[in-house]
């Protein structure tokens, strides 16, 4: 057995530098293939449904898997989790980068690929999660930067340099992109396997894995804080996903913009991203947490009712980098705050019940966007993705006041202890 490293040693920032550096390589990788992959379907098919097939793939391992993942990430050790995952991906990847060299793409295998794709993804995002707030010591103000960084990283690497490589190295040929994400998994894999070990949370050996699973929703399903924080993010998802589900065929078809274009637009909004998380911490500290949450939600919605009446491509940019923005500054402040007042025990049950109703939502958007893409007009999912995002920032918006949110970071919000060991209160706070 490993032994576990020192409080300093798991608060090392040599230790998060490798896990910073891991992820922003993954997330170049990830950016070359969210432009490549659009394009690459649609050189077998110009259905939107056909397309919001392979979105909603890709969603479907957290709608079957997502409770569960996380009691499994609680059980296991998180650094080995993380780096086994990505190893499969790559080797994943590479498969995929084969088919496209021989010419056997289709769009079963891409829907295919897409969800063991997100399993993977499931299982290393949640442990991820699990894992950082372990390596910081739980600090609230060290956890608050970390996310700033990764996000920021991940912003820059997946949306700055990622999508115009992804258009340009599609150009080389189908199966270029898909190995350069490859390699990208497979560099993440040996960083992280280099990372300090952490202690991991004990859990009741004879619990069973599905009592612990249901301990875990519970624990967010009875806080309406957690369950305000994971149900912006659930709604926004079906708004979202209905966008990326069609925006590559409406910047083509109503913009005019070619494939060189459509990578600078995705490019626009981690322009936006970028920006987002960096001033993220500075919008908690003047506005409230929860009050910047509403505003970056508000921003977010308007954002996405201008890029659906946009006249020319210039206006769409700025509307993906508004929007970027307040996704940005959302994806430091909700994840920062879940990590300082849940359990350890806990973390990664409730980061994958959060993440899983998220994930659980996208389905939906993706074939509300083909729906209503087919049977109206490719700017109409956009608008009603708009609708969608400003009446959950209405709904949410006292469930993540600054008053819980204060509550909940002075330790008088009422938690429950180990889930294991007793049960939620279910009174409403």
């Amino acid at each position: 057995m490993t032994a576990h490293p020192t409080n300093d040693v798991a608060k090392s920032p040599t230790g998060f530098g490798r896990l910073w550096t891991a992820q922003t390589v993954s997330s170049l990788g990830d950016g070359v293939s969210h432009a490549a992959l659009p394009l690459l379907a649609l050189t077998l098919t110009r259905d939107p449904m056909a397309l919001a097939v392979i979105m909603a793939a890709g969603t479907l391992p957290w709608l079957l898997f997502g409770v569960l993942g996380g009691a499994l990430v609680d059980r296991w050790d998180r650094r080995p989790t993380m780096w086994v995952t990505d190893a499969a991906r790559a080797m994943l990847l590479a498969v995929l980068a084969a088919a496209a060299a021989f010419d056997v793409l289709s769009i079963p295998l891409l829907a295919a690929v897409a969800f063991l794709l997100a399993l993977g993804g499931l299982f290393f995002d949640t442990a991820a999660t699990a894992y950082l707030p372990d390596l910081l010591g739980r600090d609230p103000a060290q956890l608050e930067r970390a996310n700033a960084r990764l996000r920021g990283a991940q912003t820059a690497a997946s949306g700055f340099a990622g999508p115009p490589a992804g258009s340009a190295l599609l150009a080389l040929g189908r199966s270029v992109p898909l190995l350069a994400d490859a390699v990208s998994f497979a560099l993440s894999a040996l960083l992280v396997r280099s990372l300090p070990a952490v202690p991991r949370p004990a859990a009741s050996a004879r619990e069973s894995l599905l009592r612990q699973a249901r301990a875990g929703a519970s624990y967010v399903f009875h806080d309406r804080l957690l369950l305000g924080l994971a149900l912006r993010p659930a709604v926004g998802n079906i708004a979202f996903v209905a966008v990326e589900t069609v925006l590559a065929l409406f910047v083509r078809e109503r913009l005019g913009v070619g494939a060189f274009g459509f990578g600078l637009l995705l490019t626009a909004e981690a322009t936006g991203g970028l920006l987002g998380a960096g001033i993220a911490s500075f919008l908690g500290r003047r506005l409230g947490t929860g009050t910047a949450l509403t505003c970056t939600a508000t921003l977010e919605g308007l954002a996405i009712l201008g890029l659906a009446s946009a006249p020319n491509p210039y206006v769409a940019g700025l509307a993906l980098a508004v929007c970027g923005a307040g996704m940005g500054a959302t994806m430091v402040l909700g994840p920062s705050l879940r990590q300082v007042i849940v359990p350890a025990h806990l973390m990664g049950r409730v980061a994958s019940t959060s993440r899983m109703l998220a994930m659980c939502a996208a389905p939906f958007g993706a074939f509300l966007g083909g729906w209503l893409a087919t049977a109206y007009d490719l700017r109409t999912p956009l608008y009603a993705a708009a609708g969608l995002l400003l009446a959950m920032t209405a709904i949410t918006a006292t469930m993540t006041s600054n008053r819980r949110v204060e509550s909940a970071l002075r330790g008088t919000h009422p938690h429950a202890g180990p889930a294991e060991e007793r049960t939620v209160q279910t009174t409403s706070r």
